[in-house]
């Protein structure tokens, strides 16, 4: 299993993680007090069945496909959705700025002429990056935290850390080991630890077994495939893989693998069959759970079945097509599939697989690849087996923000990178997806997540989160199966990692020198209250500028108003002002937001001439479940008029000094 998912696709904390119960391996099944139990599968590059020519699926489809058009002002309406949305790139958002002012976005030497700047990689501070350092150190605090029993084990033995924005990498920090442990003993339920002298430091450099953030290099390579024209996204995979058809799935398409809508069983035992063929026979054979296009589930077997087509359109294996359309150009020589022995000192330790937990028994699983079906494969699969480090998954993230370019090296055209961070999924609410990419997922995002945050996690520990929206990028990898899958739960250090650097993008107040700023703290309830106020206008108003990022449905932020005991919903407007947007003021008759607004900041109204005649207090109540937080709420410029009389001003001493704040805080940022 390659994911962090189970069954449903969902977390196996109930809110979206990836995993299953059976082998490493498996997409799903459910685990059991634990995230996930599986890795990845694949093949090696034998995998793929390449009789026939590599031009024979190509030319069928060659000036069709969909990249030929300009997606860029358009959507297209997919499985009965609207489902290419055009969703600007960071590129975009590099040229008209991140919000903070102080970004480096500076471009690299190798930059295209006459293009946008577009950064390479440099390592700097936090300021120059245009973010605050607090936040950062206190990412690394919270890292460390998981090194210790939580509850009742670490949940990594080490990890390496690395966030950054623009072209600044600001925090590059390695914690914890990447060798620990010889073996794991099942009768005490410990790790048996290597002499303090074999045991080896993570450095910033140490490579890891990405497990299932391997499929997101297969789903490049099928977009550029896409959009050479060679690769149909529409077309069906028994178009180019006739022998695919058996079972019933003559009908999925290729998008349906892209997007884990096929109907595939998140994973089958491939590795029990000793030959290749037997291999391929079993996915051959294999019938879809579910009618393709009508349900999503994540399935390994996805990816596998992408890397057959990859490889007998382009009569090469994947190991060769990945360095050399993706991981030469990019110059990241620290990526593979099957990494050599002179790796292993720089590799992560993975885990003690033997049975009943593992599905092969191997012992300690160090410089090798992890899952059991891409183990069976030979190492090379198209779900899982690509080892990296942190740095060149830093090259890649950069590459995708920059829109397809790093230095003099272009991998995707512009349009193809919007494939990546489109949703497909919209018939699926809570399964964002692009092609391949994540979208939009509190359960390892955290606050970075908008319908813009692009991602993937690996089951072995290891996660990659992409922020268009803020141009921040952020990639954890660990080594959480080390000494044994069953000591992981969750992805609560992800989420941690990924709150912290969303807290370390400033939001500038709409106006002064300082916003209320109603926190991130998790099951908690912030409350800003203003003092009561006799309106007697039939123009009674509340005006003020307003900022949120919730998670949605779950969080929200409400305003309220109170004559009495009881508070009741006041309903408002919201306008957001700036370039590019016309004053469309969208109704809240709930008096409440919740979701993401685009991190920018509206204009609020709110009528009063309910409360004419009264004393009323109003106040923000911002709550939050026990689970996942956004970025938070801002509420700045507090005014209330009644009529031609303006009867509180936050902007006045003494009206602020009346405010009664629970929770909230006034913030530079």
């Amino acid at each position: 299993m390659t994911g962090d998912t189970h069954g449903n696709g969902r977390a196996a904390d109930g809110r979206g993680a990836r995993g299953g119960g059976g082998p490493a391996g498996s997409g799903g099944g459910s685990p059991s007090g634990s995230q996930a139990a599986g890795s990845q599968a694949g093949g090696s590059h034998a995998v793929g069945s390449r009789t026939g020519g590599s031009e024979a699926g190509g030319s069928r489809a060659a000036g069709s496909g969909i990249a030929r058009r300009r997606l860029g002002g358009g959507i297209l309406a997919l499985g009965g959705a609207l489902a290419l949305t055009p969703i600007p790139l960071a590129a975009a958002a590099a040229r008209s700025g991140p919000g903070a002012g102080t970004a480096d976005t500076g471009a690299g030497a190798g930059m295209e002429s006459g293009a946008a700047r577009r950064p390479t990689l440099r390592r700097g501070s936090a300021a120059r990056a245009g973010l605050l350092q607090g936040p950062l150190d206190q990412l690394v605090r919270d890292a460390e935290a998981y090194l210790a029993d939580s509850p009742k084990h670490p949940w990594y033995a080490g990890a390496v850390l690395l966030a950054g924005r623009g072209g600044t990498v600001a925090l590059h920090r390695p914690i914890g080991k990447a060798v620990r442990y010889s073996a794991y003993d099942e009768k005490t339920d410990t790790g048996v630890e290597f002499p303090a002298d074999q045991q080896i430091a993570m450095a910033e450099d140490t490579v890891f077994d990405l497990a299932s953030i391997s499929k997101l290099f297969t789903s490049l390579l099928a977009v550029q495939q896409i959009e050479r024209g060679r690769l149909e996204l529409e077309a069906t995979v028994a178009s180019y893989l006739p022998d695919f058809a058996g079972g019933g799935k003559q009908d999925i398409t290729v998008r349906h693998l892209l997007t884990h809508t096929s109907g595939f069983r998140a994973w089958i035992p491939l590795y029990e069959e000793p030959t290749r063929e037997g291999k391929l026979r079993m996915l051959w054979e294999e019938v879809p759970a579910s009618t393709p296009g009508s349900a999503y589930l994540y399935s390994d077997l996805n990816l596998i079945s992408l890397q057959l087509i990859l490889e007998h359109l382009t009569d090469r294996p994947l190991d060769a097509l990945l360095r050399d359309e993706i991981t030469g150009p990019l110059g990241m020589h620290r990526t593979r599939y099957n990494p050599p022995a002179s790796w292993k000192p720089k590799i992560a330790a993975t885990e003690d697989a033997r049975l009943p937990w593992s599905g092969l028994d191997r012992g300690l699983v160090w410089g090798e690849v992890h899952d059991e079906n891409a183990f069976g494969f030979g190492g090379v699969a198209g779900h899982a087996g690509v080892f990296s480090c942190a740095w060149d998954l830093a090259v890649l993230a950069r590459t995708l923000l920059n829109g397809g370019v790093y230095g003099r090296s272009r991998i995707l055209t512009e349009d193809s990178v919007d494939l990546l961070f489109t949703d497909f999924n919209t018939a699926f609410p809570g399964d964002e997806h692009g092609l391949g990419f994540e979208l939009y997922q509190h359960w390892y995002m955290g606050a970075m997540a908008t319908p813009r945050s692009a991602g993937h996690t690996g089951f072995t520990g290891t996660s990659l989160v992409l922020d268009p929206s803020t141009d921040t990028f952020l990639i954890v990898l660990g080594n959480s199966v080390h000494p044994v899958r069953s000591w992981r739960s969750g992805s609560a250090p992800r989420v941690a990692a990924a709150n912290q650097l969303a807290r370390a993008v400033p939001v500038r107040p709409e106006r002064g020198r300082t916003a209320w700023f109603s926190g991130m703290a998790s099951a908690s309830t912030a409350t800003l209250t203003l003092p009561a106020l006799r309106l007697d206008s039939e123009r009674a108003r509340l005006e003020c500028a307003l900022w949120w990022d919730t998670e949605p449905a779950s969080d929200g932020l409400f305003l309220e108003a109170s004559a009495g005991q009881d508070w009741q919903p006041v309903p408002f407007t919201t306008v957001r002002p700036g370039p590019g947007h016309r004053p469309d003021p969208q109704p809240h008759p709930a008096g409440s937001v919740s979701g993401w607004s685009g991190r920018v900041w509206h204009r609020l109204e709110a009528d009063l001439t309910a409360w004419r005649g009264r004393d009323v207090r109003l106040r923000w109540r911002y709550t939050t479940d026990q689970l996942y937080v956004g970025r938070g709420a801002y509420v700045d410029g507090l005014r209330v008029r009644d009529g031609v009389r303006t009867v509180f001003d936050a902007e006045r001493p003494r009206d602020a000094g009346r405010i009664d704040a629970t929770g909230w805080t006034a913030s530079t940022d």
